[in-house]
């Protein structure tokens, strides 16, 4: 059998999918981008999808629910400096095509003198970065059902205080194409998966959760016996450790934070305050500052696309850009921004291959997508060994952060108060609250452990919600604030 170069292939897809059965080809998408074109304008994009998602659910030892949903659709947009016209169709028609294209030009009143110039078709360069499997296909019905039967089962077995388990599996196979006025022409083959375990432990009328789960862009038969066991084991021992846990002390103090998805943390506090569009407008603490220290040496932030089978991973963009891997910080230096297309061309940049958006319709904007630190020169031994009194935080909940000022609040969901370098007792109720920018700063130790997080990472930025990988070492941070509850 004779098999196609991975692009062409996702580009056949694609076409099978998002053109074909509309009765469209390559040249009703030029005749689009070329109405738009009549109008002065500086970028103009169709970007099409077609999305299939699938999600089952367990809850007092019964599936209870399961989901189905197909959408797909076409999104249109102009930009002409730094406004943007864009428009929207379920309805996937040359009609709706064109009727989008005239719409979206008008963001340019000013129309081209003689005739639009036709662009010669190029495909864009793309990564191979996922197989293009379809997830929901991969096991069946009952087969799925049997994997959430199996871990209420694994998780009661494990502890007679296990009082509640709840599981969820979610799959998503989503399909992408993007038509550039410039005559580029890329698309995108992306599976989705993901499994969530939830545990609650009750001792002595007291209730704790934990809770564990990943996933990537690969099928379901990831979800092996032994990754079932390793997420349920790790919800189970959160919720024990919960029940055990004493209110959290407050105050200024040292704080360690454990390896992956701490890094969480990294990406609110430091990563969106390295995005393109907040810099260009001069809104980030980190405006300006490139070529600068803003972070204690030995710190190096990356935002890379480019991981094989990652949840953040993508092989192009939503513009149709190559993912990159992208030093944002480098040894405490400031090296560059996260850039979409329009902010790139605003601020006299390349692209960085994050421009991202939600789905069809929405509008594309600088988002990461794995954002992480490097490794350093210390065990994490060593680092826990070196708190005399603190905290040392290995899971976290829900935070907010302040893009102008930097200024974040994060809660830890598992913790503990350590000291004279031993882990004394687990807390709860524990809040990290400074500035990212001054946070770097006081980085005084860097772990040699580094980990990206399981794959559960979901970014939300201006209303749009896109999937991202996080990723730290063990980290020692000196001067933290703490609110507690103690």
């Amino acid at each position: 059998m004779i098999s196609r170069e991975p692009t062409l292939e996702r580009l056949a897809i694609a076409k099978s999918l998002l053109l074909t059965p509309f009765g469209l080809d390559e040249s009703h998408l030029s005749r689009a981008l070329n109405e738009i074109k009549a109008h002065r304008v500086d970028e103009a994009d169709l970007y099409f999808q077609y999305t299939r998602s699938e999600g089952w659910s367990l809850e007092e030892g019964i599936v209870k629910t399961g989901s189905f949903s197909i959408d797909q659709g076409v999104g249109v947009r102009a930009v002409s400096g730094e406004k943007t016209a864009f428009a929207y169709s379920d309805d996937i028609s040359e009609a709706s095509l064109l009727d989008a294209a005239r719409t979206v030009r008008s963001i340019s009143s000013v129309a081209q003198a003689g005739r639009t110039k036709a662009a010669s078709k190029k495909i864009a360069s793309a990564r191979s970065l996922y197989q293009g499997v379809d997830p929901i296909a991969t096991l069946d019905s009952t087969t799925k059902v049997k994997l959430l039967e199996k871990v209420e089962q694994l998780a009661r077995a494990k502890d007679p205080r296990v009082a509640q388990v709840m599981a969820g599996l979610a799959s998503e196979y989503d399909v992408v194409m993007v038509a550039r006025a410039d005559g580029t022409l890329a698309a995108d083959v992306r599976p989705l998966v993901r499994l969530s375990v939830t545990v609650i432990a009750e001792q002595k009328g007291r209730r704790e959760v934990g809770s564990a789960g990943g996933g990537g862009r690969f099928g379901l038969a990831y979800f092996d016996d032994a990754v079932i066991e390793q997420y349920v084991d790790e919800a189970v021992k959160a919720a024990l450790t919960n029940l055990d846990a004493r209110p959290a002390p407050a105050g200024v103090m040292t704080v360690v934070l454990g390896p992956g998805w701490p890094g969480i943390l990294l990406h609110e506090a430091i990563g969106h305050g390295l995005e393109g569009d907040f810099n260009r407008k001069g809104s980030s603490a980190f405006s300006g500052r490139i070529g600068q220290r803003v972070a204690a040496k030995g710190v190096t932030v990356l935002d890379d696309g480019t991981l094989a089978d990652r949840r953040g991973s993508l092989n192009v963009d939503d513009e149709g850009n190559t993912s990159q891997r992208n030093v944002l910080i480098e040894d405490g230096i400031l090296k560059g921004y996260i850039q979409d297309a329009m902010n790139a061309r605003l601020m006299g940049v390349p692209p960085t291959g994050n421009g991202r958006r939600e789905s069809y319709a929405h509008v594309p904007m600088p988002r990461m997508t794995n954002t992480y630190m490097l490794a350093g020169d210390k065990s994490p031994e060593e680092i826990v060994a070196s708190i005399k009194k603190g905290l040392y935080a290995t899971n976290f909940g829900g935070g907010q952060v302040d893009i102008t000022s930097g200024k974040f609040v994060f809660s830890a969901s598992q913790a503990y108060w350590v000291e004279n370098g031993k882990i004394l007792y687990p807390v709860k109720g524990a809040t990290l609250v400074g500035s990212g920018p001054e946070c770097l700063k006081h980085v005084s130790m860097i772990g040699t452990d580094m980990k990206l997080d399981s794959g559960v990472g979901t970014c939300g930025k201006e209303g749009q919600s896109v999937p991202v990988g996080v990723g730290q070492p063990t980290l020692r941070i000196d001067g933290l604030t703490v609110g507690g509850t103690a």
